[in-house]
């Protein structure tokens, strides 16, 4: 598949208001699980460092995505700006999902992204830790 090019606001440099408007958008898309919607918001040759996996461009991204929430399931996503400067972005975030076994998870972390100049993100590094928890214990519904 080949995506057209995009422009995707706001833009850098970044203000406070518009990097939490950034962050409030990756949110809602990624809780929407759709690894095509998600996929548009990186650059053709985006580059991510996702725990030990290390990808590359949009459709290793898709692919990464569909695998993910076909193993994640009831997938639900809370992020939280950290610190920003011109182009870049740093985030908190909690999700919670089970496995297929119905193990429930509360995955944290931290996110750094760095955004081209039409606000597509050409960089992810994100490092994530994983919980074991109960379901009476999930915070996010």
């Amino acid at each position: 598949m080949t995506d057209t090019p995009a422009v995707r606001p706001p833009l850098p440099p970044f203000t406070e208001e518009s990097a939490r408007a950034k962050v409030q958008a990756a949110e809602d898309a990624w809780n929407s699980r759709d690894p095509e919607r998600v996929a548009l918001a990186y650059t053709e040759d985006s580059v991510w460092r996702n725990r030990d996996r290390f990808l590359t461009g949009r459709a290793e991204i898709r692919a990464f995505l569909a695998d993910k929430w076909e193993r994640e399931l009831d997938y639900r996503l809370r992020k939280e700006l950290w610190a920003f400067t011109r182009n870049r972005i740093s985030v908190r975030f909690e999700y919670e999902w089970h496995d297929a076994g119905g193990q429930w998870f509360r995955s944290h972390g931290n996110e750094q992204w760095e955004f081209d100049g039409n606000g597509l993100m050409r960089r992810r590094e994100a490092s994530i830790n994983d919980v074991p928890i109960t379901a009476g214990e999930r915070r996010i519904a």
